[in-house]
């Protein structure tokens, strides 16, 4: 059995983030990722990171991928890139609006070469000309400030705070693989290709869809937040324990666990809403019952019983049975790098699944790429020749 999306030719113009783990998603699934990048190569290449020979982050987010070097400034790269998108499915960008059109890649310059192609531009802000943000840099972190999660994270100090990993970019790659998917599945049915236009806004207004509700009965700056406040990482003997028990049988379980069983049939205690509200009763008896034993001994004595995990390292996942369990930990090797371990496949077909290739290297597939789309090799000694290639 083939993968879903073999034959299926991506070509990934994107940097950063959000866009090129989309395209990486893509790949998971079979298509054939492209990535194009600039001379110099994408800019995250060239962010200080701890690990010698590469940028962790590059090798997380471009897996799946070949690399090849265009200059789209030169007249003579932007002629390969037409002639490589008269034969692509999907162009995936990232530029702010005002570009593409600047470099000659906007949507009907390419729709007129590939009539069907999946035209995917990845913005900050999105492309509404009503927009005042549409051409302001969008960057994760910005994002978090603009949209309430930042100040969301305060908690009871009151200062906002940065939820660290990108969360906002890797949420948007998976809305740049789904909106690509859905394209690729109306192209299907009706022949039409389409411009898609996800953005870091979208996506981070859709990470708090349970708390973007405002009803006209209540004050703009309702508190929005919902949980079990009793709810959270607790210190344990050694190490901290996560713990949240909000049904019945989870309150339960955790009372007995706890030993405070009596809880149980305490009307005072009976529903969530209640236990929330006596908040302050109860986080001291977990606290003092949780030094009773380690955060992995509790994990263990509750596992099943009580949602409880012990607060780990994502160092500690590359050796997890669950992660190897679930084939999400890889072994790959790299010229520059070496042996490294990273992530598998984020989705997990059922047929036709082959294993994740690395991260490339800087126009590692540049020939290899160019001759499969029938460029011939004084074509290519000549794109190098003018610079418009690497």
């Amino acid at each position: 059995m083939s993968e879903a999306l073999q034959g299926i030719v991506v070509l990934d113009l994107a940097g950063y983030l959000a866009g090129p783990y989309g395209s990486a998603l893509l790949g998971d699934v079979g298509a054939d990722v492209i990535k194009i990048e600039p001379p110099g190569g994408d800019a995250v290449r060239q962010y200080p990171s701890s690990l010698d020979g590469d940028n962790r982050s590059f090798l997380g987010a471009n897996r799946n991928k070949r690399s090849i070097v265009l200059d789209l400034k030169n007249p003579e790269g932007l002629a390969a890139f037409y002639r490589l998108v008269e034969q692509a499915d999907v162009v995936v960008h990232n530029f702010r609006p005002s570009v593409p059109k600047r470099l000659g890649i906007d949507y009907q310059k390419l729709r007129s070469l590939r009539p069907d192609l999946i035209y995917c531009s990845l913005t900050g802000y999105g492309e509404s000309e009503k927009g005042p943000l549409r051409d302001h840099p969008g960057y994760d972190t910005m994002l978090q400030c603009f949209t309430g999660i930042a100040a969301m994270q305060g908690g009871e100090t009151g200062q906002p705070q940065i939820l660290n990993g990108s969360i906002v970019d890797y949420f948007t790659s998976s809305f740049v693989a789904i909106h690509i998917l859905s394209a690729l599945v109306h192209r299907l049915r009706t022949g039409e290709g389409q411009h898609v236009k996800p953005s870091l806004l979208r996506s981070a207004v859709a990470l708090q869809a349970g708390q973007f509700i405002w009803a006209d009965s209540e004050p703009r700056d309702v508190d929005r937040w919902w949980g079990a406040s009793y709810s959270g990482i607790y210190a344990t003997k050694k190490g901290n324990l996560y713990l949240q028990a909000t049904t019945p049988a989870f309150w339960k379980n955790l009372c007995n666990s706890l030993g405070f069983p009596e809880l149980v049939e305490d009307p005072r205690y009976d529903t969530l809403k209640k236990r929330a509200a006596l908040r302050d009763e109860i986080k001291p008896l977990i606290r003092e019952a949780l030094k009773q034993h380690t955060a992995l001994e509790w994990e263990e004595l509750m596992l099943g019983k009580v949602p409880c995990i012990a607060v780990r390292s994502i160092g500690d996942m590359f050796d997890h049975p669950q992660l190897l369990a679930e084939g999400l930990v890889v072994e790959h090797e790299h010229p520059r790098v070496g042996t490294y371990r990273s992530m598998g496949k984020a989705v997990k077909m059922g047929v036709g699944d082959k294993p994740s290739t690395r991260a490339p290297m800087l126009g590692e597939h540049t020939d290899e790429v160019l001759a499969r789309f029938g460029f011939q090799e004084d074509e290519i000694a000549a794109l190098r020749a003018k610079g418009a290639a690497a």
